[in-house]
């Protein structure tokens, strides 16, 4: 996948995709309400020596225990003056964002799960504040979700879509390139696109060079299937144990700035994210869900032989999740490692 250049039949994107001020100005407008996650360098027996340098960008310790927070609030913050009710449509992590978000700015969520979230999300949706409704599936979710809109009058606050997103989850990129500048890889997972959109495009935009490659799990690779397709795609089924990465759709701003800013795609399967959890606990001591485990995954399964030698930066994007489900993840993990 070449990058957009002006003039390209695609250009329109460009006046869409975020700039390195926007992304600043974004990061500004959150910074009241987010954490400045640290960046940690790996030691070199985590991955026997196949890298110049890996860093990790510990987004699983922003509030709520994903990155969603900051696309949540970026969204709220900029809705129209009144507004005082929301719904999303949720596995479990955007919902907890945008009940946290809710609670934060005076506002009333009511937001539609997934009826396979894990019990310690809706646990905390309730935490927060906000409401739930459940649905059998993703399709059957976001219509739930509009009929919300419609009858309630409640603002939509979408998981994934648009470049307001994209500038909040590019300040990710802010901060890793400003820890670790030089970096000549990025691995970025991909559950609807939002986060790799804003990773990709900004970090492209401070270091051309630098390649960011997206990673799903085979059994929920929607944007893998788009961009193959050459289209957006809905109703895709999904079997894996990364539910936060299981989008049923891809959606056209995130799919055309993952077509022209990521350089590849890599699929992991369930095996690779369990095996990359207990490793990252092994070397790093950290617990991650599956979803926040899928690039390093990449990394050190099928990106291996073509970044080696190379200076990575990997985002852990996420772990909220139970104690039940980490520990077995972790068990299976050490099985495979």
């Amino acid at each position: 996948m070449e990058n957009l250049r002006e003039g390209d039949d695609r250009s329109a994107v460009v006046h869409l995709a975020p700039t390195v001020d926007t992304a600043k100005a974004t990061l500004a407008l959150l910074a009241p309400y987010i954490v400045r996650t640290p960046s940690v360098t790996l030691e070199q027996r985590a991955t026997g020596g196949a890298f110049a340098k890996v860093v990790l960008k510990l987004e699983l310790l922003q509030r709520t225990g994903t990155f969603k927070i900051r696309g949540a609030l970026a969204n709220m913050l900029n809705v129209p003056k009144g507004t005082e009710r929301v719904t999303a449509v949720s596995a479990g992590n955007h919902a907890v964002a945008v009940a946290c978000a809710a609670s934060e700015l005076g506002m009333q969520a009511k937001v539609v799960l997934f009826a396979s979230a894990n019990p310690a999300r809706r646990a905390l949706v309730r935490e927060y504040g906000a409401e739930i409704e459940l649905a059998d599936d993703g399709h059957s979710a976001f219509m739930l979700a509009q009929r919300l809109v419609r009858e309630e009058g409640r603002l939509m606050v979408h998981p994934f879509e648009g470049p307001v997103i994209a500038a909040a989850t590019g300040g990710l990129a802010l901060e890793l390139l400003e820890d670790a500048p030089g970096l000549e890889a990025v691995v970025v997972a991909i559950g609807g696109g939002g986060l790799a959109a804003g990773i990709a495009s900004i970090a492209k935009a401070i270091e051309p060079s630098c390649e960011v490659i997206g990673v799903e799990p085979v059994g929920a690779c929607a944007m893998h299937q788009s961009l193959a397709a050459g289209r957006t795609l809905d109703g895709i089924t999904n079997s894996s144990i990364a539910d936060s990465l299981s989008s049923p759709m891809t959606e056209d701003y995130s799919f055309r700035m993952c077509r022209d800013y990521l350089d590849d795609v890599a699929l992991v399967s369930d095996d690779d994210m369990c095996r990359a959890i207990y490793l990252l606990f092994k070397h790093a001591r950290i617990a991650v869900e599956p979803a926040g485990a899928a690039a390093f995954a990449a990394l050190i399964g099928p990106l291996r032989e073509r970044l080696a030698g190379k200076k990575v930066g990997v985002i852990v994007c996420g772990a909220c999740m139970d104690a039940a489900s980490y520990w077995d993840w972790l068990e299976r993990g050490r099985a495979v490692a």
